[in-house]
């Protein structure tokens, strides 16, 4: 009975290890239907003038509002940081409770129609340290958005952040750029920083992207020698417009990243 017992302990180990060494094949296979897939800066100036623009959310993020109280940790005017931002309605959301918002977005329409949608004023200004660069920046709530490519912005630019809302833009760049991506975004954390990223889980050999599939093993890769990584809240996110996609599940994940202090 006790050799029973062995044999099966033995064998239930391989089965365990076997679905584990498929599991991590079969993401590494996953990852690669979207490996070579590039999107040029100019393909997103591109929806933006035709507005294909079906990424935008008129109302502010679900995740955010569920999530905003352990971003913000009980800070008062906390400078968030919006990676390839947009006209996201969240800016203004963080801005009316007090907080100070900095974006980057590479196409001026989107921030024009920001400050114009949301009836505010706004001056233009020249980025000295990007050549071609301008800031936009509210005249009644604290939000400057720069009009640059992402990866030309730096903290000699705009300073490190105290929390950082990353939907839409891991998901978006090309796959792979995501090593420089999360390097900017480290450079970019104060110490106290709470990032809050976004991302989706589906099968990319379904639907080429973007937004593009990140697999919550790959955020762990990206972020996890330098930050502690929680996984906050996975949500079934299938509507009709991502069916038309030919996708048959479609799962959203928020994640809670910060600088570990060791």
């Amino acid at each position: 009975m006790r050799d029973s017992g062995f044999f099966f302990k033995v064998v239930g180990l391989v089965l365990c290890q076997t679905a584990a060494s498929w599991s991590k094949a079969n993401k590494t296979s996953m990852l690669s239907s979207q490996a070579n897939r590039v999107m040029a800066v100019g393909e997103w100036e591109e929806r933006w003038q035709e507005d294909r623009i079906g990424f935008h959310q008129p109302n502010v993020h679900k995740m955010l509002e569920a999530h905003v109280d352990k971003v913000v940790a009980g800070r008062t005017g906390v400078r968030f940081f919006f990676p390839l931002c947009g006209k996201a309605v969240d800016m203004k959301w963080l801005a009316d409770m007090g907080h100070s918002v900095v974006g980057v977005e590479i196409s001026e329409k989107a921030i024009k129609q920001f400050f114009e949608e949301n009836n505010m004023t706004y001056s233009e200004e020249a980025v000295p340290g990007i050549p071609g660069a301008k800031v936009y920046k509210g005249s009644e709530r604290n939000i400057s958005l720069y009009q640059c490519d992402l990866f030309n912005f730096s903290s000699a630019i705009g300073g490190q952040f105290g929390a950082i809302w990353d939907r839409g833009s891991l998901v978006a760049i090309s796959p792979k750029d995501r090593e420089k991506y999360a390097a900017l975004i480290i450079s970019l954390m104060a110490k106290d920083c709470r990032y809050l990223l976004d991302t989706l889980l589906y099968n990319p050999e379904l639907y080429s992207g973007p937004p593009f599939f990140v697999p919550d093993e790959q955020v762990h890769s990206l972020y996890g020698s330098s930050c502690d990584i929680e996984l906050l809240q996975s949500v079934d996110a299938l509507t009709d417009r991502t069916r038309n996609w030919g996708l048959d599940f479609l799962t959203e994940n928020v994640h809670l990243i910060t600088l570990k202090t060791s």
